[in-house]
């Protein structure tokens, strides 16, 4: 299979979804269509990836982006930057958000695969929701569902435009906006609450994430907890003695 090989340009990702891609091809022929009675790429390796520790903001640039955010749309996108920063939703989650899924403090998000999650909304969600649905309130909309939504069309928000918002405030903070998204405002909220005592199934609800695999990622990022327990250990401040060493000159050999 030489379009798999290296010489084409592909990284260790793109080369990994097409394998899973021809062997999710070949069971079906197999096990489906009973077209092969093997199943010829069923040892078929696929390339090791390399694990990389998601980006995140710290406490601090978090609180310097929320206080960058200015302009005509200041409410609706502060709104969504709390959202992001407080509840750790993927951008889709937050785009499908209607006005009927904020209940008091209770927010309805339907995560992958259709399946619906119950959020708890910490004041700050919830006066950023109040301050912005009295200005969408007053808004003349074509989607009245839509519970975010572009003043200049009244249409329910579009993931670009999300990401374009979230580009423009983090480049008003001063934040790197090429090594930052909406996504890794998800990751950051995963790794405040893990680091102020949120255990990780706990996180693992919040997040939506089928599996515990998915979220313990987020346990190898820096961890104030880890920090403690390394400093903890009463071999910690011990130092290496220093010793003299004893040379002989050549006549006392």
């Amino acid at each position: 299979m030489n379009y798999l090989s290296r010489d084409r340009g592909l990284n260790n990702t793109s080369r990994a979804r097409k394998v899973a891609t021809i062997r999710s091809f070949y069971k079906y022929l197999t096990n489906k269509a009973k077209l092969l009675e093997t199943n010829p790429v069923q040892d078929l390796d696929s390339p090791r990836l390399k694990k990389s520790l998601p980006k995140y903001l710290n406490l601090d640039e978090s609180l310097e982006l929320l206080d960058s955010v200015d302009g005509r749309n200041a409410r609706r996108d502060y709104c969504i930057l709390t959202l992001f920063l407080n509840c750790g939703l993927r951008i889709s989650e937050l785009v499908g958000l209607n006005k009927t899924d904020v209940r008091g403090e209770q927010l309805r998000v339907l995560g992958k695969g259709n399946k619906e999650r119950i959020l708890y909304l910490n004041d700050a969600c919830q006066r950023a929701l109040e301050d912005w649905l009295i200005e969408r309130d007053t808004l003349t909309l074509v989607d009245q569902n839509a519970l975010f939504v572009t003043l200049q069309n009244r249409r329910r928000i579009s993931t670009a435009a999300v990401h374009k918002l979230v580009k423009k405030h983090l480049a008003a903070a001063g934040l790197d906006s090429s090594q930052y998204s909406s996504h890794k405002l998800r990751h950051t909220a995963a790794t405040l609450m893990l680091q102020n005592g949120v255990d990780v199934r706990t996180l693992q609800e919040v997040l939506g994430h089928d599996h515990l695999n998915t979220t313990q990622i987020y346990t190898h990022v820096d961890n104030e907890d880890l920090r403690t327990a390394a400093k903890a250990n009463p071999l910690g401040c011990v130092r290496q003695k220093k010793k003299q060493k004893k040379f002989k000159n050549k006549e006392e050999k």
